[in-house]
């Protein structure tokens, strides 16, 4: 029921989420890329891609960025594909977090930036996750941060009027899943700006 709403939630929209987005994601997904440091040969994998900013801010240093992104949306996918329609390294599927359609040990790098609130079974999405990274490879999370007290609001605000929201971390919290899916936590920060968006991001191996 979740999937369904966050789905009719973002397929309406699609037109304009990189408009009204624009701030936000140019600031979390700046973050996210020079934090990340992605190796130009490395093979990525977007989780919960959305309209593809991410993959935008990537081909500006590497237009040969080997990436595919999935999302739950069509009509947010259908933004993503119209944007790098000239980029067949770039390509975007239709698929939940918790089922991954790609062969065990495919891709160097995963990330999933402002998502994870949304996933309805976070222990299933970072089994596959796991599932498809390489042995050597490293998966980046960034999302909101409960330690932060606009994003205790915010959080419950959505869990009231929002039935698409499934719920934020707090720092330790989100650790602490983590670490129960076995994932080894190499990094980890926290930031703010805004006043309102608290942040924090991790980096895992396994």
């Amino acid at each position: 029921m979740r999937e369904k709403r966050v789905i009719q939630e973002y397929d309406q929209v699609a037109k304009i989420y990189d408009r009204r987005w624009n701030s936000y994601n140019t600031k979390t997904l700046t973050f996210l890329k020079n934090w990340a440091d992605i190796l130009p040969q490395a093979t990525v994998l977007d989780v919960g891609c959305g309209t593809g900013e991410f993959e935008t801010f990537i081909l500006r240093d590497n237009p040969k960025q080997q990436i595919k992104g999935v999302d739950i949306s069509e009509q947010m996918l259908l933004v993503a594909r119209q944007k790098f329609i000239a980029h067949p390294n770039v390509s975007f599927q239709i698929a939940g977090a918790s089922n991954l359609p790609f062969a065990n040990h495919s891709f160097d790098i995963i990330v999933s930036a402002s998502a994870f609130h949304f996933f309805d079974d976070p222990v299933a999405a970072l089994a596959e996750m796991k599932r498809v990274l390489k042995p050597d490879g490293k998966v980046f999370i960034l999302d909101w941060c409960k330690d932060y007290f606009f994003c205790r609001l915010i959080d419950l605000y959505l869990k009231i009027f929002n039935s698409a929201h499934k719920r934020c971390y707090t720092q330790a919290e989100f650790h602490e899943l983590l670490t129960a899916a076995n994932f080894d936590i190499q990094r980890a920060a926290k930031f703010n700006f805004d006043v309102i968006w608290g942040m924090m991001v991790v980096e895992m191996k396994l």
